[in-house]
Formats: C-alpha cells, structure tokens, sequence
C-alpha cells in the first residue's frame, strides 16, 4: 500500500481493507465515517481553492471528486486491491477490481486515520492525496454558462438567451425557473429550477451544451 500515513495501529487498516465478504468485523463501519469525514475535508479544501463559487457549484465539484469511480481511481493508486481481504466468492469474480468496492476500502481507509492519528493526521492525509487534483480542476474549470458562450462564439453563432420563467416559495428560500435557449447551430433548449437564479441558469446552459455536443459528435 502506497499510502504516506504509517499507522500506530496496523489493524485498523486491515480492517479498513476487510470486505463484507468475509464476515465479521468487516470494513462497513469504517466506510460509513470515511464518508463523512471525507466529504468535509473535501468541502474544506474546495471552499478555500474556489472563493467565488456559490453552493451549488462547490457541490458539485465536490461531486466530480467524491464518487465511486473517483474513488476506486484512487484506491488503485494507492495499490489497495493487492491488500483487500474478500471472501471466496468476491475474490473469484474479480471483487479486488471492481470499483464500488475499491471505493469502499479508500473511504474506510481514511476513517482508520483518523480514528488511528486523530484528525489532523486523517485531514492531511485527504489533502496529500487530494491537493493536486483540486489544482488542476481549478485550473481547468469554466462553468457551464462560459463554457457554452466560448462554443458558441467559436462558431461564429448567436450568443444563448436566458429566461426567468417563474419564482415561487417564501423570500428566504425562493425557486427560480429558468430557460436556457439557442438557435444556431440548432434550435435547442433546456430548463432548470434553483435556489438562485444564477444556480438555474448554470444548470440549463450544461443541459443545453450537452444536448448541442451530442448532436456535433461524429457518427
């Protein structure tokens, strides 16, 4: 295993590395506290690596960097499927590969640092792994309402049109209806809801520019 963190307790990170498979105790609990401990520091770190981003956007990054598929991503890095423990069934039909529960073993794994070196060594330990991956996102990030202006003004095409189409709830949490159209190089358009308008009109222009892609993809 290619993780940096050396624990006090090695059976922590057996444990953490002990599919349901195999009976009890296994490393279920432990996936449950990686979840959550996971998904704050993640927070953490996207909240200072993107200071002008509004709550619907930092979750979804955080999204594209907390899934199954992230995870296992990872999980392989770390060489975790060498180590898992599975019981016969799993072990034969390839469990040590599959995504879901390489996924499994990585969030469990930074429960057993933390619950091995406390939380500073769990925190610094997600930030090792996760710190060049938020730089780059950043680095590469446009939202969705750039990223189809950009495509659009490529083409030489008439900017999108946004349009509130209906609010409704209390002042304090409001919905916006919005829809996101074009008309060249195809008509296309797409509508989205939001606690703001601007969260609305980010989640139409991704829905329009997916559709738009999709039609330009060769066949």
């Amino acid at each position: 295993m290619k993780l940096t963190y050396r624990f006090n307790d090695p059976a922590l990170a057996q444990l953490a590395l002990t599919h349901r498979s195999i009976g009890r105790p296994n490393n279920e609990r432990l996936e449950f506290l990686g979840d959550a401990l996971l998904g704050a520091i993640i927070a953490e770190m996207l909240y200072e690596a993107h200071p002008r981003s509004n709550e619907g956007e930092l979750s979804r990054l955080r999204a594209q960097l907390v899934n199954g598929q992230a995870l296992a991503v990872l999980a392989r890095e770390l060489e975790l499927g060498d180590e898992l423990k599975l019981g016969p069934g799993e072990l034969k039909s390839g469990g040590f590969r599959r995504d879901s529960i390489l996924a499994d073993a990585f969030e469990a794994l930074v429960a057993a640092v933390y619950l091995d070196g406390g939380f500073d060594a769990c925190r610094q330990s997600v930030r090792e792994l996760f710190g060049e991956r938020i730089v780059a996102m950043r680095r590469s990030s446009k939202d969705a309402k750039t990223r189809l202006q950009e495509h659009l003004q490529a083409g030489g095409w008439p900017l999108p049109q946004y349009e509130l189409v209906a609010s409704h709830g209390e002042d304090h949490a409001k919905t916006f209806d919005v829809r996101c159209s074009i008309s060249e190089p195809l008509a296309l358009a797409a509508a989205a809801s939001g606690g703001s308008r601007r969260t609305a009109e980010q989640d139409a222009a991704e829905s329009v520019l997916s559709q738009l892609l999709e039609h330009q993809r060769p066949a």
